[in-house]
């Protein structure tokens, strides 16, 4: 694997010289809330319903390389999750979700959709 440099620049605005604020996850990773469409927030893992967990097993390796890849650079793609209620349910991502669970990471980074009820049957189907 490639090893990577850190390389620190100041950040400038257009607006003059002061620093320009950059908001970061947990695990690093610079997001912004975006204007339109599903929110991307940082979610407990015991808030996330896993569903479809018991229908298929991950595989091991493909864990064991995001594992690596979280601890060098971060989570780079959020996980998709459905909020019906105030609950939040997790149908992609699994691998990145046991990813974090095994690296003990208390959050993950998750893209959310809001939905009802029947949204929710129909991904259960």
């Amino acid at each position: 694997m490639a090893n990577f440099a850190l390389l620190r620049l100041p950040l400038i605005s257009s607006h003059g010289s002061s620093p320009l604020r950059i908001r970061a996850s947990s695990n690093g990773v610079p997001f912004s809330k975006p204007k339109t469409g599903p929110s991307i927030l940082e979610i407990p893992l015991e808030k996330i319903r896993r569903p479809l967990m018991r229908t298929r097993a991950n595989d091991p390796e493909k864990v064991e390389q995001l594992m690596e890849s979280i601890r060098l650079i971060g989570l780079q793609e959020p996980i998709d999750v459905l909020e019906v209620d105030g609950v939040y349910y997790g149908f992609s991502g699994c691998h990145r979700y046991e990813a974090h669970q095994r690296l003990g990471l208390p959050t993950i980074r998750c893209k959310i959709r809001r939905g009802t009820k029947e949204t929710l049957r129909h991904h259960l189907r």
